[in-house]
């Protein structure tokens, strides 16, 4: 629709919300070196800030969708604000303490950390009932779980891969992650060292 135009991010927002997809892609090219090096500056890694990145996106479109961005400031301020409330979520859920509730954050698969040699025997443990617990999910589900945790694809690359839009993909990773909690809370596994 705006095929060589300088477009401002208001245009293109509301273009988005009445249903003009490509508009959000410009959005996310327009601001995705400089997001995601505020990110990398304070992970630096390249992996969980490709992580947060998307994260950050994904709320962006949340957002937007129900209406919560208000023209006040600039775009940018308030995508970078979203990533620096992702960064300090990660943080405080992923990294200090992991917890099994409905924080849906939470990754079950960073509890296995990194093991030293006395903890091979327990870490193996934790994997082997982690693997049990994938087993019991939908066979989409499934899918999402194994590209993204021992494939490393990002939820684009999936999404790309099972010809499923990237919402889909992530969607599917969430429900996952709360039936595989769930499971871990009415059963009182433990997945720690």
């Amino acid at each position: 629709m705006f095929r060589n135009q300088i477009v401002s991010d208001k245009e293109l927002i509301e273009s988005y919300l009445t249903g003009d997809e490509s508009c959000l892609e410009i959005l996310v090219r327009r601001y995705k070196k400089l997001v995601f090096a505020s990110i990398f500056k304070i992970v630096k890694d390249k992996q969980i800030a490709d992580d947060l990145f998307q994260d950050t996106f994904i709320k962006v479109i949340n957002l937007l969708k129900l209406g919560k961005y208000k023209e006040q400031g600039k775009f940018a301020n308030w995508v970078l604000q979203i990533a620096h409330n992702i960064i300090m979520d990660f943080y405080n859920t992923s990294k200090k303490n992991p917890s099994y509730g409905s924080n849906t954050n939470f990754d079950i698969f960073e509890v296995a950390g990194n093991p030293n040699i006395e903890e091979k025997l327990i870490t193996e443990q934790i994997h082997n009932d982690i693997k049990t617990l994938i087993k019991t999910l939908p066979e989409k589900q499934k899918e999402v779980i194994y590209f993204r945790h021992y494939e490393g694809m990002t939820y684009k690359e999936i999404a790309l891969r099972m010809n499923i839009n990237i919402n889909t993909a992530i969607a599917r990773m969430r429900y996952a992650l709360i039936k595989m909690r769930k499971i871990v809370d009415e059963n009182k596994i433990t997945l720690t060292k």
